[in-house]
C-alpha cells in the first residue's frame, strides 16, 4: 500500500511539474468610472524605473489604436491619461517577458482608471510586443 501512495504522489508531481511550465493568464479590472471612449492623447512612463526598451512598442501599438502619444519626463497637457506599464523577464534558453502589467491611470491624480495583466510562461512565451496586444487590447476592447 505504501508503494501506490508514492506513485500516485509521484504521478501528481510530475503532472504538476509539466503543465506549470504551460501556464498563461490575462486579466483587467476597470474602475466604474472609467470610460474608454473619452480618451484621444496618453503618455507613456515605465513604472519601475527600469529600461524603457517596450516605450516604443506601446507607443505603435496605441497609435495603431488610433491615440495621440507622448512618452518622456514631463506630461503634455493635453494628455487624457497616462499608461504605466511594468515588465517582468525570466531566463530559459534565451530571455522573455513572463509578466507585463499596464495600468491606465487618471492624470490629475494618477488614480488607476484600469490595469491590464498578461502572463505567459516558457512553454505559451508572446512576444513582448504580442503582450503590449493583449494587455492594450484588454484595456480598450470597448473604446467604440
Amino acid at each position: 500500500m505504501p508503494n501506490k501512495k508514492r506513485l500516485i504522489f509521484a504521478i501528481f508531481f510530475i503532472t504538476a511539474l509539466i503543465s506549470s511550465g504551460c501556464a498563461n493568464k490575462a486579466t483587467v479590472a476597470f474602475d466604474p468610472s472609467f470610460n474608454p471612449k473619452i480618451i484621444k492623447t496618453l503618455h507613456i512612463r515605465n513604472s519601475d524605473g527600469g529600461g524603457d526598451e517596450l516605450i516604443p512598442v506601446i507607443e505603435d501599438k496605441l497609435r495603431k489604436m488610433g491615440f495621440e502619444v507622448t512618452s518622456g519626463d514631463e506630461v503634455s497637457p493635453d494628455a487624457n491619461a497616462i499608461i504605466t506599464y511594468r515588465d517582468k523577464w525570466m531566463w530559459d534558453i534565451t530571455m522573455y517577458m513572463i509578466e507585463l502589467t499596464v495600468t491606465l491611470r487618471d492624470t490629475e491624480n494618477d488614480f488607476p482608471l484600469a490595469t491590464a495583466y498578461s502572463m505567459h510562461t516558457s512553454l505559451t512565451r508572446k512576444s513582448p510586443e504580442e503582450m503590449v496586444d493583449e494587455a492594450l487590447n484588454n484595456i480598450f476592447k470597448n473604446r467604440e
